[in-house]
């Protein structure tokens, strides 16, 4: 390739300080004409995001253990994980995001089995702190912990951001 320079690929074999992963949902992939594969019924579970993503936790933990196990980083960091719910203020200005907190109680459990296992975890982090623009779906998913006014720009926690702020201040589950 006349765009590799020398030195190149001694640079790019360098060892890296971590591998961050994003985990939102697994996706299955598979060959439908394939005729080893017969027809796969089921394959979500019952529980689903607002994004039409499926909650399931098994698959954080499986995937930081493949990761590790398979490819030995020195440290794994979970650089987002989070789901996308609308719940919004209720009249005392409370949001009671339920749906959230669950889903993340889920997957902060497996990032503590991974560690448990071995997998050197060195952080977690939630997606998202605020209320955002994402991506092709614009204002209409809500993945903060923080409810976001997109006309006024006023802020409240949801229920998860003081749930989060104690799992953090209790370190861990």
């Amino acid at each position: 390739l006349d765009y590799v320079q020398p030195g190149d690929m001694d640079i790019i074999a360098t060892d890296t300080d971590f591998l961050g992963v994003n985990y939102y949902t697994r996706v299955i992939s598979r060959d439908d004409d394939a005729p080893e594969n017969a027809p796969v019924t089921n394959l979500r579970g019952d529980v689903i995001t607002e994004m039409d993503w499926e909650v399931y936790p098994e698959g954080l933990y499986k995937l930081l253990n493949r990761l590790y196990f398979d490819y030995q980083p020195r440290k794994l960091y979970v650089t987002e994980n989070g789901a996308s719910y609308s719940d919004g203020p209720d009249e005392t200005g409370s949001i009671a995001d339920e749906r959230r907190i669950a889903y993340l109680r889920e997957h902060i459990a497996a990032v503590q089995r991974a560690i448990e296992s071995g997998v050197p975890v060195e952080g977690y982090f939630v997606w998202s702190l605020l209320d955002n623009f994402e991506w092709s779906k614009g204002y209409s998913q809500r993945f903060g912990l923080v409810w976001v006014d997109y006309e006024t720009q006023a802020r409240l926690p949801k229920d998860s951001a003081l749930w989060y702020r104690d799992l953090i201040a209790n370190n861990g589950l």
